[in-house]
């Protein structure tokens, strides 16, 4: 057998030969950089100048993962930090580090809206102090949410085993949905950029893609929950359970609908205990999927369906062929 690691070819090493292949394309580089420096005026909208703040994405993420220690306390936190005897000053601490991250935040994004659109200032630091005050408030409330969630998510999956801690570590579905009720809570208070920001973070990590401005009860379950897709005006009452692949989207829109359909209601309304199964697609703003009702698999409806109702696709005609034979 050849000595393979004694033939191999030697790598090539880097040389000076290099800056005279950059030599010779000087006058391309040149020519991109003006076409580009040209484009300017005509796609301003598309350059970002420091002179407007926007929110840091690090400080964002670490905005999440605080609000997850004090929603599931321990669970989170630094290994061997979390004690009983010790919980008042942990939790004290974590909620003055959200509240000081939040405030610096908020008030880069709404500094950003102000110097780059050129609205009217409103007292940018006090507002900012404001909404994060409130958002703080509403942390017991959202625990409380976030609690239900949880427990439905174990009555619904036989999978989820006896304990909480597998949902609570493991499950996309939950974390989707704390990241999406607190970017909700932000986006109430008409918080610029942050609250799209956190549900597309959530939405890399899970597949699923929750926008903040929807509305969700209480004993929200989403099993499994890759390509989840909830849109903006979407309605959804309590103890629903949605799994995987299911859209509550709008229908085909006009080429100017950005801004004529802006603040309407486009996405779908699920009422209280509704379950829709995998692959189903349910479009526009007037349809409503009444109460204690089942979206069977891969179905789509662009229509209403009433309360005790059950919709399913006919059974496919199945055709086996033995390769045997």
């Amino acid at each position: 057998m050849p000595n393979t690691i004694k033939n191999r070819p030697k790598t090539c090493e880097y040389s000076d030969a290099f800056l005279d292949y950059l030599a010779h394309d000087v006058p391309i580089i040149e020519q991109v950089t003006e076409e580009l420096l040209s484009s300017r005026q005509s796609l301003a909208d598309f350059e970002y100048l420091p002179a407007a703040p926007r929110p840091d994405g690090a400080a964002i993420r670490k905005i999440i993962q605080l609000t997850r220690q004090l929603m599931f306390p321990g669970f989170f936190d630094p290994p061997s930090t979390y004690r009983h005897v010790n919980s008042e000053h942990i939790v004290s601490q974590t909620v003055s580090s959200l509240y000081a991250l939040l405030a610096r935040e908020i008030c880069s994004a709404i500094r950003h809206d102000h110097i780059r659109y050129g609205r009217p200032c409103v007292n940018c630091r006090q507002q900012s102090r404001q909404i994060a005050r409130d958002t703080i408030r509403a942390l017991p409330r959202l625990r409380q949410l976030m609690s239900s969630d949880v427990i439905a998510t174990k009555e619904g999956d036989p999978a989820a085993g006896s304990h909480l801690d597998q949902i609570i570590l493991c499950y996309p579905g939950v974390l989707a949905t704390l990241v999406y009720r607190l970017a909700h809570e932000l986006l109430i208070h008409q918080v610029p950029f942050i609250p799209r920001i956190m549900t597309e973070r959530a939405h890399s990590i899970t597949g699923i893609d929750i926008h903040p401005g929807a509305q969700i009860g209480e004993s929200f379950f989403i099993d499994h929950g890759t390509g989840v897709v909830v849109g903006e005006t979407t309605i959804i009452g309590q103890r629903v359970r949605i799994y995987q692949g299911v859209t509550l989207g709008a229908l085909s829109l006009p080429k100017d609908a950005g801004q004529s359909l802006r603040g309407q209601k486009r996405h779908p309304t699920l009422e209280d205990d509704v379950i829709i199964y995998s692959g189903a697609t349910i479009l526009g703003g007037e349809t409503v999927i009444g109460a204690r009702s089942v979206v069977g698999g891969n179905v789509w409806l662009t229509e209403s369906i009433p309360p005790d109702t059950k919709v399913f696709i006919k059974k496919p005609e199945l055709i086996f062929i033995n390769n045997k034979v």
